[in-house]
Formats: structure tokens, C-alpha cells, sequence
């Protein structure tokens, strides 16, 4: 299975890397491909070392500008044109999605591969890795956006919300 997952560039602690370091190693292991915004920094290199040590294989989907942040021993580097190209590739390229822990950036790739799910122009399952209660806001959020009529398919149809890499593994390969 091809596994694009969204995460940080960021340098984090432990409450957030070794839930990576768990699913990196569940990806790796289970003869899977980490498809990821290819960067060698922060929790994107966290999961890369991870799935590389485990046996599995590395897309990396790049942008020009973060270029020169790209792991070089990648097995597939891409280097897109921007962002929204970026986001489009690494969703092409991918089986299942996985959101980990990040900034605006992966903020912003979780809320459009959810309305491209809304609107059924991708059926692929997305689960949202609640690492250390990382996005317990969101999750009110979207039971409440659910609750109060905003969204059109049931929460449960457009993500799953797992608490570690075991329960996100699980549902991946149930689906």
C-alpha cells in the first residue's frame, strides 16, 4: 500500500516522534511505501529514517523552494512546481492517507483532502493520528461542524481518528 502521510518539518519531542518512529516502523515492516512531502527534516525525516530502516520504500513529493530540504536517498524524489501541485501528486500517489501532527501547512493539506473527500472526488480512507491528544480540538471541531448540519456525509465517511500507529495500521488494512 502506498501511505502518503502528512506531517511537521518541525524538530519535536518525544510525544510526537515516537508515534511517528511506531508507524514509521508499521509501514516499513509490512512491505508498505511512505509517500511524504520528502523533506530530510524534523518528523518528515523522523518517518522516513523509520520506514527506510524497516524495509519499506520512499516517495518523496518535494516543492522548488524546499528543494535543497530533500532526502537524497530517497527511492522516488519529485519535485513539484508548488504547493498545490505538491499536494495534488502526493495524492495521486497514494492508497490510503495518514495526518500526523504538524503545523499550518499540514493543516492545510488535511482540509482539502477531507472536501476532496466530501465530494467524492477521492474515496481513498484518511485517518487523523491523534498523537498525544495533538487533535482532540479538531476532532470537537468536526463533530461539531457534523452535529450542527455542515457536513453532508457522516464525520465517520470522510476520516477516522485513531490514538496510535497500531489503530491507524489496523484500520488501513480493514478497508
Amino acid at each position: 500500500m502506498n501511505i502518503c502521510v502528512f506531517c511537521s518539518a518541525a524538530d519535536l519531542d518525544d510525544r510526537y516522534t515516537t508515534p511517528a518512529r511506531e508507524f514509521a516502523e508499521l509501514i516499513g515492516k509490512g512491505g508498505h511505501t511512505l509517500v511524504w512531502g520528502g523533506s530530510d527534516v524534523g518528523l518528515m525525516k523522523v518517518m522516513a529514517d523509520g520506514v527506510q530502516e524497516h524495509g519499506g520504500r520512499l516517495v518523496g513529493i518535494s516543492v522548488e523552494f524546499l528543494a535543497a530540504k530533500a532526502r537524497e536517498d530517497a527511492d522516488e524524489m519529485v519535485i513539484a512546481k508548488d504547493l498545490a501541485d505538491r499536494k495534488a501528486q502526493l495524492l495521486a500517489r497514494a492508497d490510503a492517507v495518514v495526518i500526523m501532527v504538524g503545523g499550518t501547512g499540514t493543516l492545510d493539506e488535511a482540509t482539502e483532502i477531507l472536501e476532496l473527500k466530501k465530494h467524492g472526488l477521492h474515496i481513498k480512507p484518511v485517518v487523523l493520528l491523534n498523537a498525544a491528544g495533538f487533535y482532540d480540538g479538531l476532532k470537537q471541531q468536526f463533530q461539531r461542524m457534523e452535529a450542527e448540519g455542515f457536513l453532508p456525509r457522516p464525520l465517520g465517511e470522510l476520516v477516522h481518528f485513531a490514538e496510535n500507529g497500531v489503530e491507524a495500521m489496523t484500520y488501513l488494512e480493514s478497508v
